[in-house]
């Protein structure tokens, strides 16, 4: 009698003790389903804030202490799938379970099954977390990426605008290059024709200077001839 009543005793204190765990499990639970939620869905500024939240808490000391929670209690997991088996296998070489060995064996299944919810969860809100943390940077850089597009495309049509005043300058400037490639050549034409004109003129002058020192010469043979003449009479008189 005495040994059952102890343990009677111990099944109530450990059942005590798993139901202050189960409570706290599903509490954690609720918490953990409450930010895998607001991470999902946005729901005002929630999402920011457990986003920083989570940032706060993976800073510092925060990522040694999430770790060793999730040490102990995996360790917890372990030790009661072992004491499930321990039960089943007591419960198997026996025949049937007690009563107290049924309680006990619901408990640590419902502590297992907790436990490893809790886990699976934190895992995949941790997981939620980082890739969210991908998806603000990839916005963040699409968002530069389009400042940085619309500024080069804002540059490149400044670019076409000034190739286009560049090309109607070139344009223009080969218009007046091309006039005043014809008003070289009219000059040009003009300059040979004056100097064909003063070489014709030269040689007129040069003709003329010929001329003038032959009608010289023929003035002066004529003076000496006229001279001679009046010698001629004036000897006759004589």
């Amino acid at each position: 009698m005495l040994k059952e009543g102890l343990f009677t005793y111990a099944g109530e204190v450990c059942a005590v003790g798993s139901l202050k765990m189960i409570q706290l499990l599903f509490f954690v639970l609720f918490i953990e389903g409450a930010l895998a939620f607001l991470l999902l869905v946005k729901i005002g500024p929630l999402r920011d804030l457990v986003v920083k939240s989570l940032d706060q808490l993976k800073m510092g000391k925060g990522p040694a202490t999430v770790k060793t929670i999730a040490g102990t209690m995996s360790v917890i997991l372990v030790s009661s799938l072992m004491s499930i088996l321990k039960i089943q296998n007591k419960g198997a070489k026996l025949g049937t379970m007690s009563p107290m060995d049924q309680v006990l064996w619901r408990t640590h299944l419902l502590e297992a099954s907790l436990m490893g919810f809790t886990l699976f969860l934190g895992f995949i809100i941790d997981r939620m977390h980082h890739y969210l943390q991908k998806l603000l940077r990839l916005r963040s850089n699409a968002g530069v990426s389009k400042d940085e597009m619309e500024r080069m495309q804002k540059e490149l049509s400044e670019l076409k605008e000034k190739e286009e005043t560049s090309s109607k300058e070139v344009k223009r400037l080969q218009e007046e290059i091309s006039k005043l490639s014809e008003s070289l050549k009219k000059l040009k034409a003009e300059s040979k024709e004056k100097d064909r004109k003063v070489e014709t003129a030269e040689a007129h002058v040069v003709s003329l200077q010929k001329q003038s020192a032959d009608l010289l010469l023929e003035y002066d043979r004529l003076l000496e001839e006229n001279q001679n003449l009046q010698n001629q009479s004036l000897g006759h008189r004589t």
